[in-house]
């Protein structure tokens, strides 16, 4: 995986500099190639994960002798909320915190405060979320609560339990996911997001119970096409269910109304059951591919940062937050690089389907791994 890296030597030949020689001041309002704003920043605070799912990591490859970063690598909490802070300045209104799985990050809840206190561009809070595989959630949530965490997603890719214990690869029990996801709502964590991730000959069996447990507890399922995120998951095209597939074989039981995003650049299409017992959503970044409005940037856990789930560079700054720069500076260096990004991946990738998956001979391309730089 190739990295650029910024030192502070470099920090003049990027930042915008006018005429008099001061800094650019962030707007609020930063713009890529494209005209897509920077509004959600998702930060990986740990490159662990308790399972080895075969879409994120597979034990073949995330094995014992896997080699995770030294403690000493990971941005610090300190860290992580001054380059948050230096981002609401660009416009970044939610934060999301990813792994691995980030529960397993100590004191995590100390993070979380310090996130709450922050405040966007128009003096609001963020929208501060974290995506869990919810097997340290029961006893997290009242504390994640107290810290000022607003919502939670879950990871949960089918209820029957030893298709769950299968595909988690550790033999974990859906019941105390299921247990988690009960302490959040409980806790006031929501609405609680379940994304189920769908493989095609491996879970779809799964969608309609999903749908038929969910119905009416106030929790939004979504369901996720299988995507080819990093080198080491196997995909295959012809394990993607596409999202149209799903809604299908739900509307067959449970009729369903579409409904307007939420957001701008929202991920999910979402629709109504029509009487009325709540929602659900597909994300379909393989055969719909919605790059047109992506506002999201990711950063590592130790501090690389990436404009794309699917991207093979990242932009390291933790050598500026450990050297002398100052916020000034790397605000104008964050801005030159939203202002650079041209990454849409699943829209080049669209343009060559059904046949998207390298040929069984081509080598892997080495794009970031899902458990490095979270969904």
């Amino acid at each position: 995986m190739t990295h650029q890296t910024f030192s502070i030597s470099d920090i003049g030949r990027a930042l915008r500099v006018p005429a008099d020689g001061l800094v650019v001041p962030p707007t609020g309002l930063l713009l890529d190639r494209l005209a897509r704003p920077l509004t959600d920043l998702r930060i990986s605070v740990t490159d662990r994960c308790n399972f080895r799912c075969s879409y994120c990591m597979p034990k073949e490859v995330f094995d014992k002798d896997y080699r995770y970063l030294p403690h000493g690598s990971l941005l610090s909490f300190e860290e992580i909320t001054r380059l948050a802070r230096i981002f609401t300045g660009h416009g970044v209104r939610k934060i999301r915190l990813t792994g691995g799985e980030p529960l397993l990050r100590k004191n995590l809840e100390r993070l979380v405060e310090q996130l709450a206190a922050l405040r966007d561009i128009d003096g609001r809070p963020l929208d501060l979320t974290l995506t869990t595989n919810a097997s340290l959630l029961a006893r997290k949530a009242v504390s994640l609560k107290s810290a000022g965490l607003q919502r939670v997603t879950v990871s949960l890719d089918g209820l029957d339990d030893a298709v769950f214990r299968r595909m988690n690869d550790v033999d974990f029990p859906v019941s105390e996911v299921l247990a988690g996801i009960e302490a959040a709502q409980a806790a006031g964590l929501g609405p609680v997001k379940v994304n189920m991730v769908v493989k095609r000959g491996t879970n779809d069996q799964e969608i309609l119970p999903m749908a038929r447990h969910f119905r009416g507890t106030g929790v939004v399922l979504r369901f996720i096409e299988y995507m080819d995120v990093g080198a080491t998951n196997g995909w295959r095209m012809d394990e993607v269910l596409p999202s149209s597939e799903v809604i299908e074989r739900i509307a067959r039981e449970f009729p369903l109304r579409p409904l307007e995003a939420s957001t701008p650049g929202e991920t999910a299409q979402r629709w109504a059951y029509e009487d009325g017992a709540g929602e659900i959503g597909v994300i379909s970044s393989v055969t719909q591919a919605f790059c047109h409005d992506c506002s999201r940037a990711r950063l590592s856990t130790e501090g690389k940062l990436y404009l794309c789930l699917f991207a093979s560079m990242g932009h390291d700054l933790r050598p500026l937050l450990r050297g002398d720069a100052e916020d000034a500076q790397i605000s104008s260096l964050l801005a030159d690089i939203w202002q650079g990004r041209g990454d849409r991946y699943s829209e080049l990738r669209a343009l060559r389907l059904p046949d998207a998956g390298p040929g069984p001979d081509a080598p892997a391309p080495r794009r970031v791994e899902m458990s490095y730089i979270g969904g």
